[in-house]
């Protein structure tokens, strides 16, 4: 059945006018009134699940649909987990957005290294955030997940380093010498900030500066994989169950 993010006031019995975006989707696919959906809030502040709906209107510019029953279903990773990713250069990016989500990351907050090729600010940077959340709704229509990780604004290292979420493990990918092995640095379930550099890695600098706000280095083998693989590789060992 065919899944669409509603960030409405959504209840059984209500009817509503699907948003823009979910709209154009049900016109592409050329669904018709009595047609049955699924609708999912999937905002942290929302009623979780999801929501039987039906298609009661339809017109050239607008949707309406009848909310039903409510089910209490969630298909979160077991841990969370948060991702500062170095920004990867042309669709790179999207696809780590769209793969993260699928993986059941938590966050993303893109990061503007030293190494970044591409280079955020302004009025782009905000297209690019724009452009980057809904990358995450739609894999979350497409994957079953009732919940979108929020992708926060590009910001540096050292911002984004003195923000990182409190009470979770720190977790850094690097090659330098005295890594441990991922699986053996993240046991458990708690939750976690990684950080992974983008193309060429962080700097050295970079990487002291990560441990100083009490980083640990991990490793993921002997390959090196690239910017865009590496953290999809962590996010699949710390999620999947």
């Amino acid at each position: 059945m065919p899944r669409f993010h509603c960030p409405a006031d959504l209840a059984p019995g209500v009817e509503i006018e699907l948003p823009a975006g979910a709209a154009r989707h049900v016109q592409v696919l050329r669904m018709q009134p009595g047609e049955a959906i699924t609708l999912f809030h999937g905002g942290a502040d929302g009623p979780g699940g999801e929501f039987d709906a039906a298609i009661t209107h339809m017109s050239r510019s607008t949707v309406r649909v009848q909310v039903g029953a409510h089910h209490a279903t969630e298909r979160e990773a077991p841990r969370a987990v948060h991702l500062l990713a170095g920004i990867t250069a042309n669709e790179r990016m999207d696809w780590l957005v769209e793969k993260a989500t699928e993986l059941g990351v938590a966050s993303i907050t893109p990061l503007l290294a030293e190494r970044s090729v591409l280079k955020l600010k302004g009025e782009r940077a905000d297209k690019k955030l724009a452009h980057w959340q809904a990358v995450a709704v739609a894999a979350c229509e497409q994957c079953g997940r009732n919940r979108v990780p929020l992708i926060h604004p590009a910001a540096s290292l050292a911002d984004r380093l003195r923000a990182a979420p409190q009470g979770s493990g720190r977790l850094l990918l690097s090659l330098r010498p005295g890594t441990q092995p991922l699986r053996a640095a993240a046991p458990g379930h708690g939750a976690l900030t990684f950080l992974s550099g983008p193309e060429g890695g962080l700097t050295s600098a970079e990487e002291d500066l990560a441990l100083a706000h009490g980083f640990a280095p991990v490793t993921l083998g002997m390959r090196v994989l690239r910017a865009e693989t590496a953290p999809l590789a962590a996010l699949a060992a710390l999620t999947l169950e």
